[in-house]
């Protein structure tokens, strides 16, 4: 698989806006031959968006989600963005696969971070949502969701071999050791890869820390951001590449619980 992670500056409320940065990066990827992209946590209405994160909810099917749907489906470069979706009056802090082709397939937050995020929306018992894509068992997280080794575990448990967080990473003290130690200790301790895909600059509510990263099985970064820029990464995943490293480190083989 060749995998994308845009990190990008989404405006905060202006979803006509964030749709076209999307569509860019997906354009930009697809030349690049990349068969999924990611996009931060929110991105279609911006996370620091406040109280219109809740006006601007949609569903899964919402006209927004169709006109990316068509794009990937041009494209043939697959997505996953974070949304607000609307379902059973409730507002649930999502990410959504779209490929396209089938069904889209949506993943709910179930940690949410603080008082801003509870005050927005409601938290989703844990689960376990993943999709098949370019021979890869993939997995979906949000933000906060893969600080907690417990859900990551789960999705390696369930077979997959890649799971994808869009996040809303802020600069803080603590930003970097998620990004450049927690996310590849992520990856280390189940062998699988792990995308971290963070928005750019800031949105008048929050600056980001940037450092969007793609970890491999072994701990590396196979791509990565210094900076909090806009910008497209991309890396080929090959998980025949770490089968010595999983051999080696046979956690998920020898647990005992």
């Amino acid at each position: 698989m060749k995998l994308a992670i845009l990190q990008m500056r989404a405006a905060p409320g202006d979803v006509e806006a964030n749709l076209k940065a999307i569509e860019k990066g997906i354009r930009d990827a697809a030349r690049q031959g990349a068969d999924l992209v990611i996009a931060p946590e929110l991105a279609l209405t911006g996370y620091g968006a406040g109280n219109a994160i809740t006006r601007l909810a949609e569903p899964a099917n919402g006209p927004s989600l169709k006109r990316l749907y068509s794009i990937v489906a041009q494209t043939g470069t697959a997505l996953v963005t974070g949304f607000a979706e609307a379902d059973n009056e409730s507002v649930w802090n999502s990410a959504i696969f779209i490929d396209g082709k089938n069904k889209s397939v949506v993943y709910r937050k179930s940690h949410l971070y603080g008082d801003y995020e509870r005050a927005l929306c409601k938290a989703a018992d844990p689960s376990t949502v993943t999709f098949q894509l370019a021979g890869m068992k993939v997995g979906m997280l949000i933000c906060f969701d893969v600080e907690f080794p417990e859900n990551v575990r789960r999705l390696a448990l369930a077979g997959c071999n890649l799971v994808v967080v869009p996040t809303a990473l802020p600069e803080s003290p603590y930003a970097k050791f998620i990004s450049r130690s927690m996310i590849p200790v992520r990856a280390f301790e189940n062998q699988i890869f792990v995308a971290y895909a963070n928005h750019a600059g800031e949105d008048g509510s929050y600056e980001y820390a940037g450092l969007s990263i793609i970890a491999a099985p072994d701990g590396t970064p196979l791509a990565k951001s210094d900076t909090s820029n806009e910008e497209l990464l991309i890396a080929q995943l090959d998980p025949d590449a770490y089968v010595e490293a999983k051999e080696q480190n046979s956690y998920l083989a020898d647990l005992r619980l």
